[in-house]
């Protein structure tokens, strides 16, 4: 009679190759073709891959007394023995339980742990623990004849199939060996893909939570920022961009960038624009600022090499004129009306963070007039290519791709977007660094 198979999922057509005899347990623990037993425990180590040239071993947890149980010898796809080894408890189970095995044959009879048979307020305690104990195995649930009740609850629980004990056959058996295994494998790559998804939409949800709110209550100014991390699927990379008002009326606005983009670089990118808005409401400002920024930025690094460039802005709170600090950063753009835009002064600024211990940034005042646009970005804007040569925008290219924006009357966001699509077009392509910009507008 044929071993019935649950019908939740399809079974493989088929395979050739009819048992070759039968086998019957006569010892404690042994193998039907070979293959090492009594190895030391290995319960939480995943199973071998199974491929053309691995022979399948199979751990059947029986305790029959009477030697009614025979397992046939099996063959697999490929024509090769399947390797059987057996085990009279638990505990003998679990040291026979070693890397080479896929699948495990459980008997459900078989008492739980310090249980008598008879006793039994939940007749899969056993299976709950061969579980527990092989969680990265396939498990086949061993039943009574005709008693498709608690093989399907047996599933249920996490078999990955069930059999009747009294009609075990040797190639449906096989048919139900590889199955399992296979079962099991697509189970594990679901539930891998599942955790990747869950922890991918974590990751964006802690990003989004570290960028930037400004804090601009207050005042007059309008804001606009664009940001494009260079890490693929990423919503933050190493580039960093604040601008907060403080009590006096002064707003400050400052850009980042710590070389390289990937993940730690963006950790400590959020932990200076963190320092910064800190240090700022407690009133420090240029170089004072700058200094423990980098005192900041020398305990937080991995290594000496890491650097930062910063680029830090306070505007009065009359809006006609500005302090200017740079630190190794590309000077902001400012555009007023009637005049080409232009870049800051920028002579006179100071190394990166984190290169010279006890550097200096001057702090420049910067007459800004009565309406302005002052846009502050990082590196990435202008290190794209052009075309397909080795040319780069720079800042002269930036320079003329904003006046051209301008004089198509763009402004605000829509100046930012159209800016960064370009820069992109123009290199071909997604760039490869991250990208911030920040707008900051005054209009009478």
């Amino acid at each position: 009679m044929p071993v019935p198979i649950p019908r939740q999922r399809a079974i493989p057509a088929a395979e050739s190759g009819q048992a070759q005899g039968a086998f019957s347990p006569g010892s404690p623990s042994g193998e039907a073709t070979g293959g090492p037993a009594g190895a030391a425990p290995a319960p939480h180590a995943a199973t071998t891959p199974v491929d053309s040239t691995t022979n399948l071993t199979l751990l059947v947890i029986e305790d029959d007394p009477a030697g009614s149980l025979s397992v046939p010898e099996m063959l697999d796809a490929a024509g090769k023995p399947i390797r059987i080894r057996t085990a009279r408890n638990l505990t003998e189970a679990e040291r026979l339980l070693t890397d080479d095995v896929h699948c495990i044959l459980l008997d459900l009879a078989l008492p739980a742990p310090g249980r008598a048979a008879t006793e039994s307020d939940d007749e899969l305690t056993t299976l709950k623990h061969v579980l527990r104990l092989a969680p990265r195995h396939a498990v086949l649930a061993l039943t009574a004849s005709g008693d498709a009740e608690r093989g399907a609850e047996a599933v249920r629980v996490g078999a990955q199939d069930y059999l009747f004990r009294d009609e075990l056959d040797g190639r449906l058996l096989s048919r139900a060996i590889r199955y399992a295994v296979e079962r099991k494998r697509s189970d594990k790559a679901e539930r891998r893909l599942t955790e990747s998804r869950l922890r991918a939409q974590e990751n964006a949800r802690l990003e989004r939570g570290l960028l930037p709110t400004p804090l601009l209550e207050g005042s007059s100014l309008r804001f606009a920022a664009r940001y494009r991390p260079g890490r693929s699927r990423a919503l933050l990379g190493g580039d960093f961009y604040d601008t907060v008002r403080t009590p006096d009326g002064t707003v400050h606005a400052m850009i980042g960038d710590v070389c390289g983009h990937g993940p730690d670089e963006a950790a400590l990118g959020v932990e200076l624009r963190i320092a910064w808005r800190a240090l700022t409401f407690a009133g420090l400002c240029g170089d004072e600022l700058l200094s423990t920024l980098q005192q900041v930025l020398e305990h937080e690094r991995e290594n000496d090499e890491i650097f930062a460039t910063l680029c830090t802005v306070d505007i009065a709170p009359d809006g006609r004129r500005a302090g200017l600090c740079l630190a190794g950063h590309p000077s902001p753009l400012i555009s007023r009306p009637g005049r080409p835009a232009e870049l800051l002064p920028y002579e006179n600024g100071g190394p990166a963070l984190g290169l010279l211990h006890g550097a200096r940034w001057p702090r420049r005042q910067v007459e800004l007039g009565g309406e302005w646009s002052l846009m502050l970005y990082t590196d990435g804007l202008i290190e794209g290519h052009i075309g397909e040569g080795k040319e780069r925008l720079g800042q002269d290219g930036m320079v003329d791709l904003v006046r051209r924006r301008l004089a198509e009357g763009l402004t605000g966001e829509e100046l930012l977007r159209a800016t960064v699509n370009e820069v992109r077009d123009l290199n071909g392509g997604e760039l490869t660094d991250d990208v911030a910009v920040l707008l900051l507008d005054r209009t009478l």
